[in-house]
């Protein structure tokens, strides 16, 4: 039987996430979003694109979630940027709101599907959809690592001239300014980027790095990225459907790892048809760690903000 995706929010990134599925022809595809005509057209655009290149999936545009039914992995993208002029306690509200009635509606028809978070505050929302969907940490996981990581590979790529097929980075931490790129485990084919790169050189990828979905929105003027992350969503979904027991960094729901326990937070985990099946954990460095811990007291202050404005 063929496996089935659904995609809550069918703005650019749910729509450039599922034409990225689409190439991979690995599931049928189901849009959803509440404006009237906008997922229904968008997936018509994709379903006619699919002869050109050859691919055999079906892809379906709702506003009822009831065409969500009998998936296998749910992913929510939907949800507001945060604009001018708006808190941090407006945008957790906000999106607190979309992401808790997206888990509840897509679990009324997918009971056992396993969900892929975007939304930001990305560790945050991923807490709130696990509560408020009473789901098992191993059907929960939120983006963030493949993309941040993918970003510093594309710097380092950028500053060294090597092809990124030899570049491999690791970032872990909450998807924010404190994320932590690990840049003694990262390495260019096996050298590590310490040894690689000048320190300064290092410091500023590092910067980039972290400033790096910042940086596209300075440039767009409105909305943000898209490409990357969506892109990203289709490789953990590939990984989940194929069981491929793929070691990858996403933000995950710990329970002592890394010293941390109640929190999502982002570290490397091997993801295979059941959703997570373990998470790995590196030996840091005194400053990796030190990092991490800043990291973590950013993604705690926030999850306790939103559960002072919302009840789960």
């Amino acid at each position: 039987m063929t496996a089935k995706i659904s995609i809550i929010g069918a703005g650019m990134t749910g729509s450039t996430t599922a034409h990225w599925l689409a190439e991979r022809e690995i599931a049928d595809l189901v849009l959803v979003d509440i404006i009237e005509g906008m997922p229904q057209g968008k997936a018509l655009d994709l379903l006619e694109s699919l002869p050109i290149i050859g691919k055999d999936v079906s892809v379906v545009g709702s506003n009822d979630f009831e065409a969500t039914k009998g998936s296998d992995i749910v992913v929510i993208t939907a949800g507001i940027p945060r604009k001018p002029g708006m808190s941090r306690e407006d945008l957790l509200t906000t999106n607190a709101k979309i992401v808790g009635d997206a888990t509840t509606s897509a679990l009324k028809y997918s009971p056992d599907a396993i969900f892929i978070v975007l939304t930001n505050p990305l560790d945050t929302m991923a807490y709130l959809a696990m509560k408020i969907g009473k789901l098992p940490r191993e059907r929960i996981l939120g983006q963030a690592g493949v993309l941040d990581s993918a970003r510093m590979r594309a710097f380092v790529a950028l500053e060294t001239g090597v092809s990124v097929e030899n570049i491999d980075c690791y970032v872990l931490g909450g998807h924010g300014d404190e994320m932590v790129p690990l840049t003694g485990r990262s390495n260019i084919a096996g050298v590590s980027l310490r040894e690689y790169l000048p320190a300064d050189k290092l410091e500023a990828i590092v910067n980039r790095t972290r400033k790096g979905g910042g940086e596209i929105v300075s440039l767009l003027k409105t909305g943000s990225a898209y490409y990357a992350p969506s892109v990203a969503v289709a490789q953990m979904a590939e990984a989940i459907l194929k069981d491929k027991h793929l070691i990858l960094p996403a933000s995950a729901y710990l329970q002592g790892e890394y010293g941390l326990k109640e929190m999502f937070f982002g570290v490397p985990v091997q993801l295979g048809r059941g959703g997570l099946e373990k998470i790995v954990e590196y030996k840091l460095d005194a400053d990796e760690k030190a990092a991490l811990e800043k990291s973590a007291a950013a993604v705690k202050e926030s999850i306790g903000v939103m559960q002072s404005l919302v009840k789960i």
